[in-house]
């Protein structure tokens, strides 16, 4: 499995592939949250994953082409000194989901133990059941549920 660290030179198929995450979710109209694409902000988002420190911006290119991202950040928890790692955003073209997206969970989880993080978290969107029987069989619990209301 061919997954790195993302570079200056991915910015262009990030991008790209925030746009596919964003339609894929329904952000554009058909999910809770709502929020219109902008690629401006997309770019802040990629170097602000790329760039900071307590930041992560993983690609994984199985082909040598990015072909998938993760973001995620680092930081202490509102309600404890514990360092919890909590994903911004995980996106893989769907021909190329797969075992891929495994490594990259293993990854991420290598990079939050190596930040000090004592916990790593993963979100889902929508009401996809698979999603949430694959992060159950890799460990993961339910530990919080979202509401949101449009005011």
């Amino acid at each position: 499995m061919s997954i790195r660290h993302a570079t200056a030179e991915d910015r262009t198929a990030v991008i790209r592939m925030l746009r596919a995450a964003h339609g894929e979710t329904g952000l554009d109209g058909e999910a809770a949250f709502k929020v219109k694409f902008d690629p401006a902000y997309a770019n802040s988002l990629f170097e602000a994953h790329r760039q900071r420190p307590e930041a992560l911006c993983l690609i994984y290119a199985p082909d040598g082409q990015p072909r998938g991202v993760l973001m995620a950040l680092a930081s202490w928890h509102p309600f404890g000194p514990v360092r919890c790692a909590r994903e911004t955003l995980w996106w893989i073209e769907p021909e190329f989901r797969g075992r891929g997206a495994l490594h990259m969970l293993s990854a991420y989880e290598a990079w939050a133990r190596e930040v000090g993080c004592a916990y790593v978290g993963m979100a889902g969107l929508g009401h996809d059941p698979r999603v949430g029987r694959m992060y159950e069989r890799r460990g993961y619990t339910r530990a919080e549920t979202h509401f949101l209301k449009e005011v």
